[in-house]
């Protein structure tokens, strides 16, 4: 049998995770997620099933008054567009299975996009005779300023991987230890603009020096060829130098390794990313994503080119990378100004 890679053991894990929801969940949902399931991946289908369940459980204790299993799709038929509005707002602060959670206008939106595939599923199959999801209207999203480094506090930043200083001896020594690994995984974020997901699921395999390219698998399976420059390959190479000398088994072809000696996981490169930057810049909240960020800004400004950004961060929509970008316009408004002379 095929060893399976780091892609097929996250969509098992995330069948598993779904499953745990769908279970609870009334039989004709399932007919849903078969459904939708050659035209989304195992992460949206398993966002979908936890919306749903929250739904569900409101539904079954403020609606219907009933268990979960029992609301059918004649219960479905019955409400109105008032009724959606209401769990809208209940959605603001709820408890569920014991736990206490709250939402903002971009939660609230996830959730009703969650209900809008599913009521429209429903619809288009002759399952309910009106889609009261559709009239709901999509609560505002206000524009975030797009939180990123500046350029000293990057060098601060790669200065602390290099030297942590700032950190007690004990830590040092674990840091220092880490070096050539911390450094390669910052270095690469701000180089290339990848996402956690796909530095992760990096292979040793997955790099050519003699191109300085590297394969990434991109949300939703497409893979894509990315270039590097000299000083994120010098970072890799220095990596993969110490890498060769941890005695891991032939098998483990992850790019990345944790102390464990196995394939680095998303909350260990969060911490690690969160670690530095808090030296580097305490006032801002730095996660992978701002590092993304970066990159993206620091691409724009260069080429000025919104697609050739929108292409190589994998934006499917160019639309996506001008909402995060705009605000970096007005800085280029701001500098061009002074070009046109009155009287000159």
């Amino acid at each position: 049998m095929a060893k399976m890679n780091y892609y097929e053991k996250r969509d098992i894990l995330n069948r598993q995770r779904m499953a745990k929801y769908t279970e609870k969940l009334p039989d004709y949902c399932m007919d849903f997620f078969i459904g939708i399931e050659n035209n989304t991946s195992t992460l949206t289908r398993y966002n979908y099933a936890m919306d749903l369940y929250i739904f569900y459980d409101y539904l079954s204790r403020f609606q219907f008054h009933k268990t979960i299993e029992e609301i059918t799709l004649e219960d479905l038929d019955l409400l109105k567009s008032r009724n959606l509005e209401q769990y809208l707002s209940y959605l603001s602060y709820y408890e569920i299975d014991g736990k206490q959670y709250k939402n903002d206008e971009k939660g609230k939106a996830r959730k009703l996009a969650s209900l809008r595939s599913f009521f429209k599923y429903l619809f288009n199959h002759d399952m309910i005779n009106s889609n009261v999801a559709s009239k709901i209207e999509t609560p505002k999203l206000h524009t975030k300023e797009i939180i990123r480094l500046e350029k000293d506090e990057v060098k601060r930043m790669m200065q602390t991987i290099e030297n942590p200083t700032e950190f007690s001896p004990r830590q040092r020594e674990y840091l220092k230890n880490n070096f050539e690994r911390d450094n390669a995984i910052v270095t690469l974020f701000l180089g290339t603009g990848i996402r956690i997901s796909e530095l992760v699921g990096l292979n040793v395999e997955s790099f050519d020096f003699s191109q300085n390219a590297f394969l990434v698998t991109r949300k939703g399976g497409n893979q894509t060829t990315l270039y590097f420059s000299k000083e994120v390959a010098m970072a890799l190479k220095t990596w993969l130098e110490k890498r060769a000398t941890l005695g891991l088994p032939e098998e483990e072809n992850a790019m990345f390794i944790s102390l464990q000696n196995k394939r680095i996981s998303v909350r260990a490169v969060e911490n690690l990313v969160k670690k530095y930057a808090q030296v580097a810049s305490p006032l801002k909240k730095i996660s992978p994503h701002k590092l993304r960020s970066t990159y993206g800004t620091n691409l724009y400004k260069e080429t000025k080119d919104i697609y050739i950004v929108a292409d190589v961060l994998g934006h499917k929509d160019v639309n996506t990378t001008k909402k995060h970008y705009a605000a970096i316009s007005e800085d280029m408004r701001k500098n061009i100004a002074e070009i046109v002379k009155i009287n000159s």
